[in-house]
């Protein structure tokens, strides 16, 4: 069932049938060996589980159903990304997104079928919360760099931003140097002088908004996890002849982690509601961010000092979890610039 609950009892079920959909490629039980396997990959992620992934429709969710996508709204975005991160999918899903959503008909049908992975080349600053700099338009092609792109070096194509718009490229005609993240993914420096591309137009403008809050979803799905697996090691765990969840330092602790993912599912969930209505999105999502990212650190780490010594070990899957944090609460914006955004919103 989804973790996001709304009064709508139509949409409600519509977000049970997408979260009984996702367990076949983003299952909330088992172990983590496919993970681990991908770590030691070039690309990150597999191939053969993109394509799941895209027949699933989930490349085109938020496309309308005449551009061929599933029409869904940013709720159902939400649901799905808290899923991918309970599951800790290491598939660029929110990135390709975000490229798809941008491009919206002009998305080639190739990046909605997984065939062709495009991913969205925007960031140009480690705190940054816009697209438009790092690239240049000039006489002879686009020039400058992009920064921080995950998974870069595994991508067919890539979308640049400029304040002209998108322009897609071939990433071989690139520069690209990349570094290895903590969950085993990587990130890529794009360089650019003088590359050609296609011209394409935003199609969204609210497209990046909607990829930070599925990114605040996901780092939901990522403490929900983490909080599930600690519960279950409590009951499990014993020491001086009974469980260590009956000590009550510990479930005082297990309460605080509860409140932290229960006050960030309900700023997500009002966040991902406020995209049907037309207002300024900036201070609601940066708001989520912001919570999303500082109550996974709090979870994440909780977990693993709750599990002890062999929490610390590589061998414990909890670790994975405040791996996956480490990286993602960054990716959109830091929380300090989403304060800042948020204070700047609230001012205007």
């Amino acid at each position: 069932m989804s973790s996001i609950r709304i009064n709508d009892e139509e949409r409600q079920e519509q977000l049970r049938m997408l979260v009984e959909s996702a367990a076949g490629i983003a299952p909330r039980q088992g172990g983590f060996k496919r993970q681990r396997a991908l770590e030691k990959s070039d690309t990150g992620f597999d191939r053969e589980a993109w394509g799941e992934l895209a027949g699933m429709g989930w490349l085109g969710l938020r496309l309308p159903e005449d551009s061929g996508g599933m029409g869904l709204g940013v709720l159902e975005y939400a649901v799905l990304a808290a899923e991918a991160g309970a599951a800790l999918l290491p598939e660029p899903f929110i990135e390709a997104q975000l490229a798809i959503d941008l491009m919206g008909p002009e998305a080639p049908s190739e990046a909605l079928s997984g065939e062709r992975l495009i991913l969205p080349a925007w960031s140009f600053a480690a705190d940054g919360t816009d697209m438009d700099g790092g690239v240049t338009v000039q006489s002879d092609g686009l020039s400058g760099e992009k920064r921080f792109v995950p998974l870069a070096g595994a991508a067919d194509e890539l979308l640049v931003t400029t304040a002209e718009g998108g322009w897609l490229i071939a990433a071989s005609d690139a520069e690209i140097t990349t570094e290895r993240t903590q969950d085993g993914g990587h990130v890529g420096c794009v360089r650019l002088d003088g590359v050609t591309g296609r011209r394409i137009p935003f199609a969204d403008p609210r497209a990046l908004e909607a990829a930070t809050l599925a990114n605040a979803a996901y780092l939901q799905g990522v403490m929900e996890r983490a909080f599930e697996i600690t519960l279950d090691y409590l009951k499990t765990r014993r020491q001086f002849d009974r469980p260590i969840g009956s000590f009550q330092a510990l479930q005082h602790r297990a309460v605080e982690m509860k409140v932290q993912i229960e006050i960030t599912r309900a700023v997500i969930r009002d966040a991902a509601l406020a995209f049907d209505g037309d207002g300024d999105l900036r201070p609601i999502v940066s708001r989520a961010m912001t919570r999303a990212s500082e109550a996974a650190q709090f979870v994440t780490r909780q977990s693993i000092q709750m599990h002890g010594a062999i929490g610390y070990t590589d061998e414990a899957d909890i670790g994975l979890f405040l791996r996956k944090t480490l990286v993602l609460m960054n990716r959109y914006g830091s929380a300090s610039a989403h304060r800042k955004r948020h204070a700047q919103a609230q001012a205007a």
